[in-house]
């Protein structure tokens, strides 16, 4: 049975629908004023897992992904570049499908946007307000008050005063508390006009956190079976859909929650306001005027798709909870254990297109990972664990069993033979690329000297792949060994787990 972490419980429990088969999943999606980086790169891939393993599991999936087409940030993006705001939200939609599309992420079922559902909104607002849970301000906002919504806080599983002393909360004379958050934003003059619409409160337009509270109950109903997004979400804006929704009405917004892990970039999240983040297209594009492009006509002219799947498979060989660190090196490390599985797909072909066979050990390893809670780090365990038999027996059903696994992760689809003529600025091994004249810390501690490894470095690398090996990273593992071969390091693995090395 499928278990899934659930961040309200905060333990892992069985998947129970409200209807039996079916799975109804919204997931906040991208507020579109510029092109998105890596972190989105990371949330679209990991919920994309999330719902081609539910469907594999036999569930009819609805799958809705929003799009924010109104925020603040739109209209300054629009000002600035004095283009009407649907101009600059159409361009950002079509360059996001593109980036969608160059990582095998499929598109969701309902792709609601915010202007859309303007009067669901003003409707969910009104109820609020006869419950007394929202008013309007004398600068003529209407906001939330907090502090009459007695389950405030938890999601994040903390009290008003301590996340009073753990965030950092907007002061604003015109709120009756700190915490109380805007629904409705009265329109000021400098704004352009189609930023504004006819409401009861006056001229002005929805927060944020109230088109999502809306738009998953119109598209969807309540309850939501799962509630996704980024770990930035969880507070405050999946705890604010909760107390609007669940305050104007009395059904629980969503069953499960669930929230990927951060994209660290040394120790930080990878974000805009941080000014740390990468684009999906400063990754994968071919040239630096492709990454402007927008999508449409060009197709797959823009990106290039060795490094696109390696994208795609930096992601997926994490677990969808956990930190994962951006860096060049780990790009490296994912193309060359990437590359490996293509090179026994084109060493041996396929027998032809074929289902799973889930009697076969490789299958039930891969299906256990994927019913813990979408383990995928497991699941690519399992990958590798079936290239060795391929490479081991050249088999064509065993080969045709590889294609098929890694497919359902979106994996390995591509022609061997045209994925290799590929080139990609990713190829060399991680540990040989950093090999330069001058001496220089290395991995670990270790130590890099003239142009070669050193004993020290070399040890260190072995004993990271002994620990990648007693935690069934095998793909980490492996990558590690051709790092080493890249740089003149050849292992031999001695039996009682003792690893000999000698330089070429």
């Amino acid at each position: 049975m499928l278990h899934i972490y659930n961040t309200l419980a905060r333990t892992k429990q069985p998947l129970q629908t409200v209807e039996p088969g079916k799975v109804r999943m919204y997931v906040c999606g991208m507020t579109v004023y510029d092109y998105c980086h890596l972190g989105h790169a990371r949330m679209l891939v990991s919920f994309d897992v999330v719902q081609r393993w539910l469907r594999a599991s036999g569930y009819e999936v609805t799958y809705v992904r929003n799009i924010t087409d109104i925020d603040d940030k739109i209209i300054r993006r629009a000002v600035e570049t004095g283009r009407r705001m649907q101009d600059v939200t159409d361009f950002y939609i079509e360059a996001m499908h593109a980036d969608e599309r160059a990582l095998g992420v499929e598109s969701p079922t309902h792709e609601p946007r915010a202007t859309q559902y303007v009067g669901q909104m003003l409707n969910l607002i009104g109820r609020l307000e006869e419950r007394g849970l929202a008013y309007q301000a004398a600068d003529g906002d209407v906001n939330y008050a907090v502090r009459k919504f007695p389950g405030y806080g938890k999601l994040s599983g903390r009290s008003l005063d301590e996340l009073r002393a753990g965030e950092r909360v907007a002061v604003d004379a015109s709120k009756r508390d700190p915490f109380d958050f805007v629904l409705w934003k009265s329109a000021k003059d400098s704004e352009p006009a189609e930023s504004k619409w006819e409401s009861p409160y006056g001229l002005g337009r929805p927060g944020w956190h109230i088109e999502c509270s809306a738009m998953s109950e119109a598209v969807l109903g309540l309850p939501l079976d799962i509630h996704g997004g980024g770990p930035d979400l969880k507070f405050p804006h999946h705890e604010n859909e909760i107390a609007q929704t669940e305050g104007a009405g009395d059904k629980a917004l969503a069953n499960c929650w669930m929230h990927c892990g951060p994209l660290m970039v040394d120790s930080d999240k990878m974000s805009k306001s941080l000014g740390n983040f990468r684009t999906i297209r400063q990754t994968i594009a071919r040239t630096p005027e492709a990454e402007t492009h927008q999508g449409g006509d060009a197709g797959t002219a823009w990106f290039n798709p060795r490094e696109a799947e390696m994208l795609r498979f930096f992601i997926v060989r994490n677990h969808y909870r956990s930190a994962q660190n951006y860096a060049p090196d780990n790009l490296v490390d994912a193309q060359n254990a990437l590359d490996r599985l293509y090179q026994t797909l084109n060493s041996v072909s396929p027998a032809s297109a074929a289902e799973v066979d889930w009697a076969q050990p490789e299958a039930l390893a891969f299906r256990a990972a994927m019913d813990d809670d979408f383990n995928t780090a497991g699941a690519v365990s399992a990958l590798f664990d079936l290239a060795a038999r391929v490479n081991r027996t050249s088999s064509p059903e065993a080969a045709a069993q590889l294609k098929a696994l890694a497919g359902l992760l979106g994996l390995l689809q591509q022609d061997p033979a045209a994925y290799q003529k590929e080139s990609s600025r990713y190829r060399r091994g991680a540990l040989a690329s950093t090999l330069s004249d001058q001496s220089r810390p290395g991995e670990g501690g270790a130590v890099v000297m003239g142009g070669a490894m050193s004993d020290a470095a070399i040890e260190q690398a072995i004993a990271d792949r002994q620990a990648a090996k007693a935690a069934r990273d095998f793909a980490r593992a492996d990558g590690i060994r051709a790092d080493l071969a890249a740089a003149g390091i050849l292992l031999e693995d001695r039996p009682g787990g003792l690893t000999q090395w000698r330089r070429a």
